[in-house]
């Protein structure tokens, strides 16, 4: 897109926006004008990047609310906190990684990576619904990850029970979102709903290429100069929130459609990618959804 585009009537909700990719999806998205919601389990890092966001974009209209991804039973309060009659786009982009040998569970009993970064996003797309539905034509947006590129699900070990590395438990969560992702759309469309559904991902995006966005992130000396290299593959966490920020605002991206950096899907200016072979396998996706509403205990009821 050339320029931005007026949102001034919108409201987007960016998941994890305090910090990372979310932080710099949710900056882009102020500048449209748009009422811009960070979730985030933290008030006092959602507070401090707001006012990183104020200090950037004055006139900034941004918020908080308290989301929790891996309490599972948290988040019908999400939906109802928001105090909004529509919603026009979520960007599912929180997560976490972990380091160490050990697994992990969430509080409702689900590996960490797996529950938090899959499950309560899908958990969450079924409260928020409505309110996307309430929308002339809503969009959520999955944030995958270039490292699930190389990963396929094992349907028979979802939860990482029988092979357990941090690093891959973490790739396969985000290639379970992806999957989810165009899932959702397929179902969407098929119902005939306004909302559609587009799948992201960053590419390579380093903290040593971000700009600093005090208190939210302060780029050293030293690491700009270790990030002189990796700069001609690699890029930022400002470049890489540029496919999420697109699928938001491009009214042209249709559902089921998988966008990432341009040169190598590493760095660059968004484009549209082919589907990666194994997300264009919708048995798996199908069985995916039907393994995670059982495991959640909800699942998105998409409304013709």
């Amino acid at each position: 897109m050339s320029q931005t585009p007026s949102a001034a009537d919108r409201v987007y909700l960016v998941t994890g926006g305090n910090a990372g990719i979310g932080y710099f999806t949710a900056e882009a998205l102020t500048v449209t004008g748009a009422t811009v919601v960070l979730g985030s389990r933290s008030a006092e890092r959602a507070e401090a990047a707001m006012h990183a966001i104020r200090a950037r974009v004055p006139g900034a209209r941004v918020r908080s609310v308290r989301l929790d991804l891996a309490n599972l039973g948290s988040l019908q309060g999400v939906a109802e906190s928001l105090q909004v009659e529509r919603l026009d786009a979520v960007v599912h982009n929180a997560g976490v990684l972990l380091e160490g040998l050990e697994r992990r569970e969430t509080r409702d009993g689900h590996e960490v990576h797996f529950g938090t970064n899959h499950l309560g996003h899908f958990a969450l797309t079924h409260w928020l619904l409505p309110l996307l539905e309430a929308a002339p034509s809503a969009r959520v947006v999955t944030v995958g990850s270039f490292a699930a590129k190389s990963e396929r699900l094992n349907l028979d070990d979802l939860q990482s029970q029988a092979d357990y590395r941090a690093k891959d438990a973490y790739s396969r969560s985000k290639l379970a979102q992806m999957y989810f992702g165009l899932e959702l759309d397929r179902r969407l469309s098929a119902a005939g709903s306004t909302v559609s559904s587009v799948v992201v991902h960053p590419g390579g995006a380093l903290d040593s290429l971000t700009p600093s966005r005090p208190p939210v992130h302060v780029r050293k000396a030293g690491a700009t100069l270790r990030g002189v290299a990796a700069a001609l593959v690699l890029q930022g966490k400002h470049a890489g929130a540029r496919p999420a920020v697109r699928a938001v605002l491009d009214p042209t991206i249709g559902g089921g459609e998988l966008w990432g950096p341009r040169v190598f899907g590493l760095r660059g200016r968004p484009h549209r990618e082919r589907l990666w072979d194994q997300l264009g396998d919708v048995e798996t996706a199908r069985r995916l959804w039907e393994a995670s509403a059982e495991l959640a205990g909800v699942a998105p009821a998409v409304a013709g």
